[in-house]
């Protein structure tokens, strides 16, 4: 089989060079026009609604501002999910869109439906969406660590194996 092939192309050499040819150029062409992205961003168009509310315990926050602002985001177009987090004198809403949707439209989306419901919200509270997550992208989340203080060594000692306080104080600074 494979001798019937190279008889083929030696009898055939026009076309094989052709062929040839036409590969590299639609080589060339493929690289100057199809996007590349090394490492592309994977992370959903989110944007993230923090609301804090000082001394008031998570149950009457979650009433009071996390749920009419889930309720009042679900309508907004595009949106893919929201989901919420609430606790000890804080409120996290996140509002997650389809994946075509630009960032900064998202962004207005929000604002504007924020709009809407600052006077439902309870005096003193002022939702803030200023963090939003392409800062932090799917390849950034791989790139994450923690720095652990082991109780065993509590002083740092020239001879001793393993982090304290200044140490990890140290390492932590450096890693930025």
């Amino acid at each position: 089989m494979i001798s019937q092939w190279i008889e083929w192309c030696a009898r055939n050499r026009f076309l094989v060079f052709m062929g040839t040819i036409l590969l590299v150029l639609s080589g060339i062409w493929a690289l100057r026009h199809i996007p590349l992205d090394a490492l592309p961003d994977i992370s959903d168009v989110e944007v993230i609604i923090h609301t804090p509310w000082a001394g008031q315990p998570p149950s009457i926050i979650e009433d009071q501002v996390t749920y009419p602002i889930v309720t009042t985001l679900l309508a907004a177009p595009h949106v893919k999910a929201v989901r919420a987090q609430t606790m000890f004198g804080d409120s996290y809403v996140f509002v997650i869109f389809e994946d075509t949707t630009d960032l900064y439209w998202a962004r207005s989306r929000v604002l504007e439906y924020m709009q809407q419901i600052t006077g439902r919200l309870p005096a003193g509270t002022h939702p803030s969406s200023g963090r939003t997550r392409p800062a932090q992208d799917g390849f950034m989340n791989m790139c994450l660590w923690t720095i652990a203080i082991s109780a065993v060594w509590p002083t740092c000692g020239a001879f001793k194996i393993g982090i304290c306080a200044t140490n990890s104080k140290l390492f932590q600074e450096w890693r930025r």
